[in-house]
């Protein structure tokens, strides 16, 4: 609904930001969402079918979202309704679906967009759903966080979820050229500093365009192109898109664990760095540089978790940022060991062994007879004392009598877990030489 300002049109001749200025009036001029506005785009489709259905808009800020639902409103010609989460509440919401209702009765519908609708709790997220279900409104909801993670299921189960992508460097120099034509000139920039403002953007181009209109603002007109040190010295860096509680701490750190495991020093030592450029807390990296000395390293290069443990004793003694020179140095050490998660899973499989047998108790010739009581029990009774024998190993059995024997750990032939499997194989050949000699000799 038009406000009076509005309405007698006084906000024609307001100041206006250049985003809103530039603000895409047909669909086919929103930039960098072919896959969802191209010609075999799930919107295209939808708008073909003057269908519309109530959808999740998932992506990084300043890629379109707000602009796209307010398109596809005029496209089926709903009643748009924007609200945000973090200004509205239950009330709200309650009158909204009221003038939708009365709306509805005289045969027009209503499209509601609601950004940041993650910030809405599970009881305000179920209040759509039966003005959903029953065509009161169109829902569009907006989030930059997983859907999976941050929305009930009830209400995913009713919304189709639309991922918008980062803008890349072709869709932002688009936006930055309809800047220019808008300001009448060139953006004054060198050529490197002009793709350096690119990379400021980072895939946002509402920040593109602030930034453009703050360039814009104060150069005067004799002044030379700004270069990039000038460029950074005008506007300062953006800092880079990260929530440390939200989606992108679990991708970074995900995208790190995984250029380890994988082996690749310097992809893993990029996801290092971007954490830790976007504020991560150091010790927190360094539990998980622990973590994949364990899981993906272990037996395979034993000193993968004493120099995983020593970056992060060597973080708390140094602090930042010289502290930070070793979590990189353990990151390259990690991503550079052999990998074997074979003592991993060895665990695992000997957890479920535990969950899923019961409570056998051990067999009682490993049992230390500490009473008569006992030793007339037998606890104790042909034990082998394993440092006695030629080998030093006895085979005797050490599995609940009544549980076949089971081989959890299978060491790689990856590092020093070589040496380890030979070792095993010994073990094992000495273990069915004992047997066949008799148990427990």
């Amino acid at each position: 609904m038009a406000s009076l300002f509005e309405a007698a049109k006084l906000d024609q001749d307001a100041p206006q930001p250049l985003a809103d200025r530039l603000r895409p009036v047909s669909l086919d001029e929103v930039v960098g969402q072919d896959h969802l506005l191209g010609a075999e785009g799930i919107l295209t489709r939808m708008m073909g079918s003057g269908r519309l259905a109530s959808l999740v808009f998932w992506g990084p800020p300043g890629t379109g979202k707000t602009t796209v639902a307010r398109l596809l409103a005029n496209a089926v010609d709903l009643h748009f309704v924007q609200v945000s989460a973090i200004f509205s509440g239950v009330q709200d919401l309650r009158k909204i679906f009221d003038a939708a209702k009365a709306r509805r009765e005289v045969g027009e519908g209503t499209l509601l967009f609601v950004d940041e609708i993650h910030r809405f709790n599970r009881a305000q997220q179920d209040s759509f759903l039966p003005h959903m279900e029953d065509g009161t409104i169109h829902l569009i909801g907006a989030t930059t966080e997983n859907p999976s993670f941050e929305l009930n299921s009830a209400l995913l189960s009713r919304a189709s979820v639309l991922t918008f992508k980062r803008l890349d460097e072709q869709a932002l120099d688009h936006l930055l050229v309809r800047a220019e034509g808008q300001m009448n000139g060139p953006i004054p920039l060198t050529d490197q500093a002009r793709a350096a403002l690119l990379a400021m953007a980072d895939g946002d181009g509402r920040a593109l365009l602030n930034l453009a209109e703050e360039i814009y603002a104060s150069q005067g007109a004799d002044d030379e192109p700004l270069d990039i040190e000038a460029l950074i010295a005008r506007v300062q860096r953006r800092a880079p898109v990260y929530d440390k509680g939200q989606d992108g701490h679990y991708n970074l750190i995900s995208a790190l664990h995984k250029s380890v495991r994988g082996s690749d020093p310097d992809a893993a030592l990029y996801w290092l760095a971007r954490m830790l450029t976007g504020g991560e807390d150091p010790l927190y990296i360094a539990r998980r540089l622990v973590r994949m000395a364990i899981e993906d390293i272990g037996l395979a290069d034993p000193q993968a978790l004493v120099q995983a443990d020593a970056a992060k004793n060597a973080y708390h003694f140094l602090g930042s940022p010289e502290g930070e020179l070793a979590l990189a140095q353990a990151t390259v050490y990690l991503a550079m060991a052999p990998k074997s998660n074979a003592s991993y899973k060895a665990f695992g499989a000997a957890n479920k062994a535990a969950r899923d047998g019961g409570s056998p108790p051990p067999p009682k010739h490993i049992l230390n007879a500490a009473t008569s009581l006992m030793k007339s029990e037998g606890y104790g009774a042909g034990y082998a004392y394993d440092h006695d024998t030629p080998e030093g190993l006895s085979g005797q059995n050490y599995f609940p009598d009544d549980m076949q024997r089971e081989s959890f750990y299978k060491p790689t032939d990856r590092g020093e877990e070589a040496e380890i499997a030979a070792r095993l194989k010994r073990f094992d050949d000495l273990r069915k030489a004992a047997t066949h000699g008799g148990e427990n000799e």
